[in-house]
């Protein structure tokens, strides 16, 4: 599923290239290229700051046993909990060979999720040249009064969700940039690293904005009480913006969701396939609604305003 959702992100490009002559495989090339430059960029410019602020901020912890068990005994309150809590953790450990088991099950799971990365955009890839065929063979086992029907719906399907990740991947660079700058101006503590984990937490529906916020405002709380209160009301004017002025003219109803139904699917999802596929809730539930739609409420799928961010509805269409 998320390769069909990362291929309805890239089928407009695509399908443009395609009009001017280029070839859907010189098509998908160029998108996958595209994302390697932004990801390259984003290591070149952002993640030596982040890192950077990253050691700033745990450079004063302890980084022994002994520096540990010290920095408890001269700390108070939640800071002493804190620490004592670690320090016992730690003596539950294994050490020698018994950490040898688990370092090799880290390794295996982070190559498995490696794979699994390359899985998804090569599916990308190759639904990108094969989803016309499998829509062809769908709609030949349907009685052919309905076949037309079954496509639009199909369409439909793959304009939202397209719309939806690429509307998605905006917000994130919105929100990280104009946070990042707040940060900075106010005189936040790690402001890149805050406002790159703020763009971050905009995948995750309703909850990662308001984590967001409360990491923001705890980090101000370590310089000042004002700043603390400036890193809040900075989240909450880019909230505001974000939901009154840009969500209305990037996505718009892309994925014709209510703010209710959206935090319904994000908590069905993450209680039925786990925390990660909450990444994968909204275009989950604009699938369904689609559906039901239909089905249910015997809409035409062909007369639905299709969604287009970035592209026109001319180079959403599926051919």
């Amino acid at each position: 599923f998320a390769a069909v959702v990362v291929a309805a992100a890239m089928r407009p490009g695509v399908e443009a290239l395609r009009r001017r002559g280029i070839p859907r495989g010189v098509g998908v090339g160029v998108n996958y290229l595209g994302l390697l430059g932004l990801v390259a960029l984003f290591l070149w410019f952002a993640v030596p700051r982040a890192l950077d602020q990253l050691e700033a901020a745990v450079g004063s912890a302890p980084t022994s046993g002994s520096q540990l068990k010290q920095a408890a005994n001269h700390s108070t309150g939640i800071k002493h909990e804190l620490l004592i809590g670690v320090e016992k953790r730690l003596k539950k450990l294994p050490a020698g060979t018994g950490l040898i088991h688990p370092a090799l099950t880290v390794t295996r799971r982070a190559f498995e999720a490696l794979i699994g990365v390359f899985f998804v955009f090569a599916c990308a890839a190759y639904w990108i040249f094969e989803r016309d065929r499998a829509v062809d063979l769908v709609t030949s086992l349907i009685a052919r009064p309905k076949r037309k029907k079954v496509r639009d719906t199909f369409d439909l399907i793959d304009a939202k969700l397209g719309a939806f990740v690429r509307g998605e991947i905006l917000l994130i660079a919105f929100v990280a940039t104009i946070l990042s700058l707040a940060f900075w101006l106010i005189g936040e503590p790690y402001w890149l690293l805050l406002g790159i984990l703020a763009g971050v937490f905009e995948m995750v529906p309703v909850i990662g904005p308001l984590l967001a916020g409360a990491v923001a405002i705890g980090v101000g709380f370590t310089a000042s009480w004002h700043v603390a209160l400036a890193a809040g009301l900075a989240v909450l004017i880019v909230r505001l913006l974000e939901d009154y002025l840009v969500l209305p003219r990037v996505l718009g109803h892309a994925v014709g969701l209510s703010p209710l139904l959206v935090l319904v699917s994000v908590f069905a999802t993450a209680i039925l396939f786990g925390g990660f596929a909450v990444l994968l809730a909204i275009p989950i539930a604009a699938v369904l609604a689609t559906l039901v739609d239909v089905a249910v409420r015997g809409k035409d799928p062909a007369e639905e305003e299709t969604p287009t961010v970035l592209f026109s509805a001319q180079d959403t269409e599926v051919t």
